[in-house]
């Protein structure tokens, strides 16, 4: 049965000269391991299947290539080939790939493609890596807040603003040359603020 997607064939064909037979030896081995995996595209790159849940993805960039496995979190890796952290994310599991030379050997990744066919076939999901949310400190120097203190309408407009309204305003009084400059702006935001106008409300539409 023919598991081939002809976009992938116009994906390898656009692609960079040098990506263009790490590409091929990539799809071949995939469907060599695993004759099941079937391939479609997914965010706008080659995806590979098995049974319906992601097996492998392959991508080309200007310089290097990028394979990466779904499960590759999950995956043993005693020869440390693998990436992890941040390259992981933005370079899929084996890091920048400018030649083939830069490739495990064809055994090691036949292993990893069947070690990810295993944990589909045991019906392991994958779960996402559950971040915390990034708590937005936003620093108002001293001077801006005893202003904001003897101007109770102006105070009651900026705690009402949103995290980005206020840094607006910081780092237009921040980002002053001179001291004279930041107290010319300290009164025109004070005045805008009691207003109830953003920092750049002169281009709202109306």
């Amino acid at each position: 049965m023919n598991h081939t997607d002809p976009r992938i064939d116009n994906y390898i064909i656009k692609s960079a000269d040098f990506a263009v037979p790490i590409l091929i030896y990539l799809r071949e081995l995939v469907h060599a391991s695993c004759p099941e995996a079937k391939e479609t595209m997914k965010w706008s790159f080659p995806h590979f299947e098995y049974k319906g849940s992601i097996l492998c993805s392959m991508a080309s960039f200007k310089h290097h290539c990028a394979f990466g496995f779904w499960y590759g979190s999950l995956l043993t890796d005693p020869h440390k080939l693998l990436a992890s952290g941040e390259e992981r994310n933005s370079m899929g599991n084996l890091g920048k790939i400018k030649s083939l030379s830069d490739l495990p050997t064809y055994e090691q990744l036949a292993a990893f493609i069947t070690e990810v066919m295993q944990l589909i076939d045991s019906g392991i999901k994958v779960k996402k890596d559950e971040k915390p949310k990034e708590v937005k400190e936003l620093i108002v120097p001293a001077y801006m807040y005893d202003a904001l203190s003897e101007n109770p309408e102006a105070l009651q407009t900026f705690e009402k603003f949103s995290y980005s309204q206020k840094k607006e305003y910081v780092e237009w009084l921040e980002e002053a040359k001179t001291e004279a400059t930041r107290n010319k702006r300290l009164a025109t935001a004070m005045e805008w603020l009691a207003e109830g106008k953003i920092r750049n409300w002169k281009y709202l539409r109306n």
